[in-house]
């Protein structure tokens, strides 16, 4: 799997509601139009609750 670019994330969760379940983090990508590489490396994060976009690209960069 290539490694996720973090602006590209952080563009399919603009909009997203804080905090937000690695759940909501799928549902809201795939509503924006995620790409398979995208999706797959947000259902590797813990399941556990993130409270802002760098909680979130802080957990990506630490599974890959």
């Amino acid at each position: 799997m290539s490694k996720v670019n973090p602006i590209q994330l952080q563009k399919h969760l603009k909009g997203m509601d804080y905090p937000a379940s690695k759940q909501d983090l799928l549902d809201h990508a795939k509503k924006e139009g995620a790409d398979e590489n995208i999706l797959s490396t947000l259902e590797q994060l813990a399941d556990e609750e993130f409270e802002t976009p760098a909680d979130v690209s802080k957990a990506v960069g630490n599974i890959e």
